[in-house]
């Protein structure tokens, strides 16, 4: 047996009500900067009420789930009331435009969608191409509409039901991610019990994490950021969360210590945002003591951010298949910031060539995790065996990504796989070309691709961002690349730019500025 043991997010969820009933589990600020909170107890009663609903409905277990929610405490509670009779929930961005709804819907066959007036517009127009939906509920909503179930009422009506829930086991897939499609249409990422409290394990203990601790949730609950590493970490040691709807860059440690949260997890772009803020010195007076992140930023930016807040950063590595964090700075140890970390608990890592050698010490190559399938990695792809098959050689799951070990033993991100720009047989990666450029102090954020080019394969194009109230030409920051790049590598075109097209979680999506150089 392994630290897993046969637990299963119904089980954990008991065992920590046995043990703290009575303390506050969720503090939740709305949209409206109201604040909502629910204990254990509490929580698990609602779970346990929906659950029965669920059942009431003809949801049955492996039946998919359809979540299209923003940040709020109807979200967990579905999502365990799900786990709880072996049913399987959907997240998805609610900035899906409804082109990207009908296809998740129709692949994973979802029997119910979740959702909120705001949204209903979207799926109005594509109700009809959605025959596999047999009911829409809506949270936090105070009207009746007809032919639509009302999240609240659900609820009320199963209080009293005492039916006994299905058997669930520890490899039953419970949720399914959709990763965001860029030269495919998104594929659904298989999470079962095991993966999600094996996610809690490996980072709570990877950052000290106890049950007087409540991890700050600002970014959105469909991915699985803030479902692995905040609020599992959370659940498996008996802590609390602390819950926004949205980010806010300008309050961000104030609604922090407004709701007690200790530890924090962002992307490069939020602390960005946070730093372009006007800075309030009262900000440093706040409650976290350390912040996760991921995702390339220049050092002076590190620096900057913890000096001003007062808060330790913490660079680690991990994607939704690899479900933990196979890569993390050590938290009683050295943090090297400008690396993601050495490998954690329970994970094999190595770094691989095109032909699946292992490659020296200094050389680039793959990131490649060693993992059980559905326990410490995902259980597969959703109806895409071929995709499943791509990715995984044996136990390992290969992640597209590359890096290279230093002499210090830690692991330096290169890029991805597909982000490297092939220039006049040179290979060249994307993110060192952009962590150059963010070296300048009128650059903001920078993002670097590659365009076609007759000569050199490829030309190195970047698009920049410049800090506000300040200006600086082309021929300025080439020149600047001139002086930190080989000479292959200096980038041929800058266009300077407002904002990039984001993921919700602040990723640059680089393929949406491939599309704009083809038009």
């Amino acid at each position: 047996m392994d630290i897993l043991g046969k637990r299963t997010l119904r089980s954990l969820l008991a065992d920590k009500v046995k043990q703290h009933e009575d303390k506050v589990f969720i503090q939740f600020e709305d949209a409206n900067e109201c604040q909502y909170q629910k204990t254990y107890k509490q929580f698990q009663q609602e779970v346990n009420n929906l659950s029965h609903a669920f059942l009431k409905l003809g949801i049955q277990q492996g039946d998919h789930v359809v979540l299209h929610l923003p940040n709020n405490i109807e979200f967990l509670t579905t999502w365990f009331a799900l786990a709880n009779i072996g049913a399987i929930m959907v997240p998805t961005n609610i900035l899906s435009p409804a082109e990207e709804m009908n296809y998740i819907i129709n692949h994973s066959e979802a029997v119910v969608l979740m959702t909120e007036i705001e949204y209903l517009d979207k799926f109005t127009q594509i109700w009809s191409e959605l025959p596999t939906i047999q009911h829409m509920i809506l949270t936090r909503c105070e009207q009746e509409i007809e032919g639509i179930l009302n999240f609240n009422d659900l609820l009320k009506e199963s209080i009293n039901d005492s039916k006994v829930f299905p058997e669930v086991k520890s490899e039953d897939v419970v949720a399914m991610l959709y990763t965001s499609g860029t030269t495919s249409k998104p594929k659904g990422v298989q999470v079962t019990n095991a993966n999600y409290i094996y996610a809690g394990e490996l980072l709570s203990k990877s950052i000290n994490l106890n049950e007087n601790d409540r991890p700050f949730i600002v970014l959105p609950l469909f991915h699985g950021n803030a479902q692995y590493y905040s609020t599992m970490s959370a659940l498996v040691v008996g802590a609390s969360i602390a819950l926004t709807e949205k980010f806010s860059a300008s309050r961000y440690f104030k609604q922090a210590k407004a709701l007690g949260g200790t530890v924090g997890s962002l992307f490069a772009a939020p602390i960005r945002m946070i730093l372009a803020k006007e800075y309030d010195m009262n900000d440093q007076d706040n409650s976290i003591r350390l912040i996760l992140f991921a995702q390339s930023i220049a050092e002076h930016q590190i620096a900057k951010f913890e000096e001003k807040f007062s808060v330790k950063l913490l660079q680690m590595y991990g994607m939704t298949e690899t479900i933990g964090v196979p890569l993390i700075n050590p938290i009683n140890d050295i943090r090297k910031n400008m690396s993601i970390g050495r490998p954690s608990i329970g994970y094999e890592v190595k770094l691989i060539d095109e032909d699946g050698n292992e490659v020296p010490e200094g050389e680039v190559g793959q990131i490649a995790v060693k993992g059980v399938r559905g326990r410490t990695v995902m259980k597969g792809y959703f109806k895409n065996e071929e995709a499943t098959r791509q990715t995984f050689n044996g136990e390992w799951l290969l992640t597209g990504d590359n890096a290279y070990i230093g002499k210090d033993g830690y692991f330096y991100f290169v890029d991805r796989m597909k982000d490297m720009i092939k220039r006049s047989g040179e290979n060249v990666a994307a993110n060192e070309v952009e962590s150059a450029l963010v070296e300048h102090e009128a650059v903001y954020e920078a993002a670097v691709i590659g365009i076609p080019d007759e000569m050199r394969d490829e030309a190195i194009k970047a698009y920049v961002i410049l800090n506000k109230d300040v200006t600086v030409t082309e021929a300025e920051l080439i020149e600047h690349c001139r002086e930190k790049l080989a000479k292959f590598k200096v980038p041929e075109f800058i266009e300077f730019v407002d904002d990039f097209p984001r993921t919700p979680v602040g990723k640059i999506q680089k393929h949406i500025l491939r599309k704009l150089i083809s038009i």
